[in-house]
């Protein structure tokens, strides 16, 4: 969903320093949306935490994962649940389109404020990292975090978008979901609880990871 954005944004390309300051204000823009939902996935992680439901829900959401991606849109859009998603997604394709018509660093902004809320197979999988934290700040953190990893690959979609081809775009595109399903994968082999570190880690070893002073011994 970003890739496409980005190759059409309404940057002022008459100089670098013009570029430059276009793509930041997107950025931004999108840095700023992902705290936000961050914020709220961390809090629901510190409830489930708080309800030893990690791990279960390490495998619930794996499964989803893999389901979203294999189940076409087309079966998935009878479900009564499916409706208000994509009607709030509607309204912000709305909103975004009206700035993406606009030569502005205002509308750039809120391009990438309205970005950050769009459905993305790899901002799911970071929303769900974020769960994992099981705290409020952290969850916000974790989704910044994720914003500025994917800045390079972004800039280069819009510096270069004019130049690159087609063909390209939709390799990159037909490749996120294989990505996916390697990800709703590796959160149903964590929930698991196999002892594997960092892989698989037992109920003991989150607990132990989730709670520092448990690593002190007297």
């Amino acid at each position: 969903m970003c890739g496409p954005i980005a190759f059409i944004l309404p940057v002022d390309k008459s100089s670098k320093l013009q570029t430059f300051i276009g793509s930041g204000l997107y950025h931004t823009g999108r840095l700023l949306s992902y705290s936000m939902i961050g914020l709220l996935f961390g809090l629901v992680g510190k409830g489930l935490y708080l309800a030893g439901f990690q791990q279960r829900l390490s495998i619930l959401i794996g499964l989803l994962m893999i389901l979203l991606v294999l189940i076409p849109s087309r079966i998935l859009n009878r479900f009564p649940i499916s409706r208000p998603i994509y009607g709030f997604v509607s309204k912000i394709k709305s909103k975004m389109g009206l700035y993406l018509n606009k030569r502005s660093k205002k509308s750039l902004f809120f391009i990438g404020l309205f970005n950050g809320f769009l459905p993305c197979g790899l901002v799911y999988m970071a929303l769900l990292g974020s769960v994992s934290t099981g705290e409020l700040i952290d969850g916000s953190l974790y989704m910044i975090a994720f914003g500025i990893g994917t800045i390079p690959m972004m800039t280069s979609a819009i510096y270069l978008g004019n130049f690159v081809k087609l063909s390209v775009r939709n390799t990159i595109q037909k490749a996120i979901p294989i990505f996916v399903i390697i990800i709703g994968l590796m959160f149903i082999l964590r929930g698991m609880g196999l002892g594997i570190p960092y892989v698989s880690p037992s109920d003991t070893q989150l607990i132990i990871s989730n709670d520092p002073e448990s690593c002190i011994t007297e």
